[in-house]
């Protein structure tokens, strides 16, 4: 992989911006259709692999907490690779984190997301 060149998120792919609107209203109909459906999101470091997985994660991640986020960065690392950093502020463990979400793209959907300090 390249080294990481620092983007205006507006050049993000729009999978990646349609992802991440939906993912912020907790809205997993509408970010489902943005995986392939052998997508591997690993999330706190546990995998969740095809749509059903990543549906019943999204689920449980968007009612576990109340939080604020705030997209602070976007890179482009290759074609298929883009990370996004966001700022969280809420009541989880700790109350503030600044998450990468390190996106692989096959084609015009996400393939993979990890998602970590």
């Amino acid at each position: 992989m390249s080294t990481p060149t620092r983007i205006d998120p507006g050049r993000l792919p729009a999978v990646v911006r349609d992802f991440l609107a939906a993912h912020a209203a907790h809205d997993v109909d509408a970010a489902l259709p943005a995986y392939t459906d052998d997508a591997v999101v690993v999330d706190e470091a546990r995998p969740h692999r095809g749509k059903a997985e990543i549906a019943d994660w999204m689920s449980r991640s968007a009612a576990e907490y109340t939080y604020t986020t705030e997209l602070t960065g976007a890179a482009r690392v290759d074609d298929e690779h883009w990370i996004v950093t966001h700022h969280l502020e809420g009541d989880f463990p700790g109350g503030v984190v600044d998450l990468h979400y390190a996106f692989t793209l096959r084609g015009d959907r996400i393939a993979g997301l990890t998602i970590a300090p």
